[in-house]
């Protein structure tokens, strides 16, 4: 087993006690089994930038900021130096995502840190205790496949309402853990309001995972879940425990009801404020009237 330097010096820092073997190798980095405090974890070691298939292209890193003003101005330049950074800002954007996304309750491995390009995190298992795989290596039955893409498109539901679109989702980066899908793979997530190809990339990551369950549950096909929980986030509709129905007129529904109640709310407000202004007007007209009436000496 060739062991990457970076796991090696994780071994000497005591950050790890023993690599127990490879799990898989992808496009953009190579996963470990580890043990870390006695416990197997996953160590993801992230490929140097030349060997990975993975581009960093302007779609995924529009919006971001990493590091100060210095560091970012490398980075817009392309210079040596910035190269570096941006690099390093590319492998922690994964860690910063995923410690986002468990904290907001999306199903994500839990992360323990990013040690100088090596992302230690929780090991996603099966039922029998073995590394759970890809939902790509799964067969479904029709209900399994319409239950499957529903709980998938819950969690997108909750990453976009913590602000993040995966931007690189398909049935090879989820895993069928023992108890439902685990979403992975974040190095390429983009900030959903402030990347302006961020529809376009939600949209592509439902469409393929609709396409891959769509093959066991054809009715999957005729939803639309990408366009409804986009168009509900943008009215500030979508929570968490938004129940998603898939289908996107359906939501121009909601959202135009909502415009609607919203309309009425501000009116009765602007009319509420026009009559606090009336009543503070005459009451400074009684204050100055007050003031002008003539003041009669005692007993005359």
């Amino acid at each position: 087993m060739q062991i990457p330097d970076g796991l090696k010096a994780l071994i000497d820092d005591g950050f790890i006690q023993e690599i127990i073997r490879p799990l898989k190798s992808g496009k953009e980095a190579a996963v470990f089994l580890v043990l870390v405090d006695g416990q197997v974890c996953a160590a993801k070691v992230y490929k140097q930038a030349h060997l990975r298939n993975f581009r960093q292209r302007q779609d995924y890193v529009e919006g971001r900021q990493a590091g100060n003003s210095r560091d970012q101005r490398a980075m817009d330049r392309g210079t040596r130096f910035g190269k570096q950074k941006r690099e390093e800002a590319w492998q922690n954007a994964e860690s910063d995502t995923m410690r986002k996304l468990h904290a907001a309750g999306v199903r994500v491995p839990r992360p323990h840190g990013n040690h100088d390009g090596i992302l230690l995190m929780d090991l996603v298992t099966y039922a029998d205790g073995q590394p759970a795989p890809q939902i790509a290596a799964g067969r479904f039955d029709r209900l399994a496949a319409v239950q499957f893409h529903r709980r998938i498109m819950q969690e997108i539901a909750k990453m976009l309402c913590a602000g993040v679109v995966h931007a690189d989702l398909s049935e090879f980066n989820i895993l069928e853990a023992n108890d439902g899908p685990i979403i992975i793979d974040f190095p390429q997530a983009v900030d959903a309001a402030r990347n302006n190809n961020a529809k376009r990339l939600l949209l592509r990551d439902v469409a393929n995972v609709t396409r891959f369950f769509a093959r066991f549950a054809a009715e999957l096909r005729r939803t639309d879940y990408g366009n409804e929980m986009w168009l509900l986030n943008e009215q500030r509709l979508l929570k968490p425990d938004t129940a998603l129905t898939g289908k996107f007129q359906a939501a121009r529904g909601v959202v135009d009801a909502n415009i609607v109640l919203q309309a009425i709310e501000d009116a009765k407000r602007d009319a509420a404020k026009r009559e606090e202004v009336k009543r503070w007007r005459e009451d400074k007209k009684k204050e100055a009237s007050q003031k002008k009436a003539p003041v009669r000496a005692p007993g005359r």
